[in-house]
């Protein structure tokens, strides 16, 4: 399947870098791999703008070091778009 994006450098996802304990728990949980673990076992950012907001990485972060304004976002468009439904998405 092909991989959908939001539009470029839009979504809402911070990442402080500093606060990063090296769990891993962000790459587990995104549906996107928008986290990785670097050999120096931290968290980054490898593919932000494949973020779908789902919040999953900031309410399993117990560094509390990653923000997401979660919420549906462009994921009820695209959605839509699959099952073929016309209308409003965002």
């Amino acid at each position: 399947m092909e991989r959908f994006r939001y539009f470029e450098d839009v979504v809402s996802l911070e990442f402080d870098k500093d606060k990063c304990i090296g769990c891993g728990l962000c790459a587990i949980v995104c549906p996107h791999g928008v986290f990785a673990l670097t050999r120096d076992h931290k968290a980054q950012m490898t593919a932000r703008n494949q973020c779908m907001e789902c919040g999953a990485c900031m309410r399993n972060c117990p560094a509390l070091a990653i923000t997401v304004e979660a919420g549906e976002g462009c994921v009820r468009g695209v959605i839509n778009e699959l099952l073929g439904i016309e209308g409003p998405c965002c």
